[in-house]
């Protein structure tokens, strides 16, 4: 029997600096991809990464790296509809990220993707740390998500990360509530012919 291959796109959100470039770097590109410092985004950049899917099927996790800056926002909203997952990053060292992360949600939710993981990166930074996991926590079970502490910089739960997110748009797809253009056909071992 073949393995079912699924294409998902994923955008990442957060505010400007929180580290979400160096995450999806760490992650498409491996460990040394999350150490060097990146510039800031502009508009909207894209990796790709396959990803087991038990128990029998791979997700090709297509990756948009959203700028966090307010003047890229309308660029950002247009990338909302067509993703099956989120992954909402603050700063555990900058509080005001982790304070915006409602906002973010509302605006993302309101589009409808199905799957969302809540990401504090830097944890490395323990002596700067500003937000607790507890409080951390909390807030992600209050927005019905998952929530994993990240540190690109030593490749902490990178990886974790973003099973966790797969795993919650596979519990979608099963559940009926992906929608074909959001990359829930099953495919036997080819890529996904969709454009970008």
């Amino acid at each position: 029997m073949s393995d079912l291959f699924f294409p998902f796109r994923v955008i990442v959100l957060g505010d400007a600096a929180v580290g979400k470039s160096s995450l999806l770097r760490c992650f498409a590109e491996g460990p040394s991809g999350g150490t060097a410092t990146p510039c800031p985004t502009v508009g909207v950049e894209f990796y790709s990464r396959t990803v087991p899917l038990p128990p029998a099927g791979k997700a090709k996790l297509q990756l948009w790296d959203t700028a966090g800056q307010e003047r890229f926002r309308s660029i950002t909203r247009s990338f909302y509809r067509s993703a099956a997952g989120v992954l909402l990053v603050f700063d555990l060292t900058n509080r005001a990220s982790f304070e915006r992360v409602p906002e973010w949600y509302r605006e993302a939710a309101g589009e409808g993707p199905p799957a969302f993981v809540l990401v504090g990166h830097k944890c490395d930074l323990a002596a700067e740390r500003a937000v607790s996991a507890e409080e951390a926590g909390q807030l992600a079970a209050t927005l019905g998500m998952a929530f994993v502490e990240t540190s690109a910089r030593s490749n902490l739960n990178v990886e974790l990360a973003f099973q966790t997110l797969a795993g919650g748009i596979q519990r979608a797809l099963g559940r009926g509530g992906l929608a074909p253009h959001r990359g829930g056909s099953k495919k036997n071992n080819t890529p996904s012919q969709e454009r970008f």
